[in-house]
Parts: C-alpha cells; sequence; structure tokens
C-alpha cells in the first residue's frame, strides 16, 4: 500500500470522526452555525472517499486503452471534490436563511462549543499533514482536500468567535449570519479547487519556474546537437509530460544521437521527478534558429 493511498484512507477515518464531533456539538446547542460547520464535515467524508477512489485508479499503470496511464483521475476527483463543496454551500444557505426568519436561542452552548473546538484542531492537524505530504508525493487529490479541511478549519474559528459572540450580546440572528459567511467561504474554496484541477485536465503546461528548469538541463546536456525546439509540457497527477525536438548535424550518427537523448532524459528524471519524456530527432536543416541553444 503506498503512502498517498495510506493517507487517503486517514483522511476518511478522520473525516468520520470529525463529522460526528461536529454533529454532537450541532445536536447539544441547535446552532445553525454550527450545524453548518457539520454538513462541510459530510462533504469532507464524501470527498475523502472520492480522493481515494481516485487515487486507486491513477495507480493503475499504462495499458493499451490508457498508453499513458490513468493520472488524469485525481484531477476529475478534485472537481467532483469542488462540486460537493458547492453543493454543500448552497444547503447552508438554505438553513441560514430558515434561521434569519425564526431565530432561536442556543441550548448548552458551551459545552457544544468546547466539543466543536476539539474537532476543528484535528481537523488542522490532518490539513497539515495531508498539504505537505501532498505536495511532497506530488499528489492533486491530497493537496485539494488538505485545502478543504483548511477552509473548514478557518470557518470554524470564525463560527466558534460569532457563536461566542451571539451566547455574549443575546443576539440569536447573529447565528444563522454566521452559518451565512461560512457558506460564502465555502463557495469560493469549491470555485478554487474546480479551477486548479480544471487547469490539469486541459493540460495546461508546467510553472514557469518548472519550465525554466527544463530549458536550462536541455541546453547544458544537448552537447553535440545544434538545438531544440517545439518544447511542450503537461502535467497529469503525479506524472509530468516532456517532448521536443533535438535537431543534430547530419554527420551525428544513430547511435550519437540516441547518447544524447539518453543524457538529457536522465538529467531531466533527476530534477523532474517522475517525468515521461519524449524526443523527436531532427536533421540540420529542420533548425528553426528560434529555440533552445545547446550550450
Amino acid at each position: 500500500m503506498t503512502q498517498v493511498v495510506k493517507l487517503a484512507i486517514g483522511s476518511l477515518i478522520v473525516g468520520i470522526l470529525v463529522l460526528g464531533l461536529k454533529t454532537l456539538a450541532w445536536r447539544m446547542t441547535g446552532s445553525i452555525a454550527l450545524l453548518s460547520d457539520a454538513m462541510e464535515s459530510i462533504v469532507n467524508v464524501a470527498t475523502a472517499i472520492v480522493a481515494l477512489v481516485a487515487i486507486r485508479v491513477a495507480a493503475i499503470p499504462a495499458d493499451a486503452n490508457h498508453p499513458y496511464g490513468h493520472h488524469k483521475a485525481e484531477f476529475l476527483s478534485a472537481v467532483l471534490e469542488g462540486v460537493m463543496i458547492i453543493i454543500a454551500a448552497l444547503l447552508i444557505l438554505r438553513e441560514a436563511y430558515h434561521g434569519f426568519l425564526a431565530p432561536a436561542p442556543l441550548d448548552a452552548p458551551l459545552n457544544g462549543l468546547a466539543v466543536n473546538v476539539g474537532a476543528s484542531l484535528l481537523n488542522a492537524f490532518w490539513c497539515w499533514i495531508l498539504i505537505t505530504r501532498g505536495r511532497l508525493l506530488r499528489s492533486p487529490a491530497l493537496v485539494a482536500d488538505g485545502r478543504h479541511l483548511l477552509t473548514d478549519v478557518v470557518s470554524s474559528i470564525g463560527v466558534t468567535a460569532g457563536v461566542l459572540l451571539a451566547i455574549s450580546t443575546g443576539w440569536s440572528v447573529l447565528d444563522p449570519l454566521l452559518a451565512a459567511l461560512v457558506a460564502v467561504n465555502i463557495l469560493w474554496s469549491g470555485w478554487k479547487v474546480m479551477s486548479t484541477s480544471l487547469s490539469g485536465l486541459l493540460d495546461e503546461s508546467v510553472s514557469d519556474e518548472t519550465l525554466a528548469t527544463v530549458k536550462a538541463v536541455i541546453s547544458a546536456e544537448a552537447s553535440g546537437a545544434v538545438e531544440a525546439h517545439d518544447l511542450r509540457t503537461r502535467h497529469a497527477g503525479q506524472v509530468t509530460f516532456i517532448d521536443f525536438h533535438l535537431v543534430v548535424t547530419g554527420e551525428t550518427t544513430v547511435a550519437a544521437a540516441h547518447d544524447i537523448c539518453d543524457r538529457i532524459e536522465t538529467a531531466l528524471h533527476r530534477v523532474v521527478p517522475d517525468s515521461r519524456v519524449s524526443i523527436h530527432v531532427e536533421p540540420e536543416h529542420k533548425a528553426k534558429h528560434s529555440g533552445i541553444v545547446v550550450l
């Protein structure tokens, strides 16, 4: 079992535990704001399940029908997470609206808040693990899950502070108002998760920093060639695809051109982990004099 899969299973376990605690907090207080917090945790559990399935699918080796692998399954998972986050926000807004129409006092609020704070601390710890490990393992599904949990932690802090204010002032209307604010925050989080994942599904290029590194490596390692041009990159889950044309002189043998390509590929694999490199060798008259200059 890989580290990514273990973390995805851990997210599911933590999500179920946090959901139970936040549901208990809501039942103890009757707070719509705490209900909104609990509803977001329902999404956490659902998205953890989706992420786990997507990660298992992404790990399936390439086959005849999927020669480039199944890595984009993680992006599909993240898009689905974004959709579910938005649905949760709309449901919370509905509850907030009814709360505005009939505000009600809270029951046993301090005990309920204590339970909710405990759940939020657990979420904060797991959120930190998901984001740091997800980036290290280059897993979009884990990072998206962690960012969603971060939003949950921030909104929980706001909810706790707001409910305390409602208790101290006696303004019951603050409870549904807080729930509405949480919903708006969740909507923004859902949009960010979806937009980031859609860029991967649309074969967006790697970052400018990574692209500059790739160009520098090709320039330094292509000794014996004339130039490299038509460089293209894209990323899918943990994998980065790199392809370009390499121009060699007419005197260069097939074996020598092959050695140059091997040297470039080895260097690229070293600086861009999990990269897939494709190099098309061309004769000198194909040079465009506008690509990567060989050092």
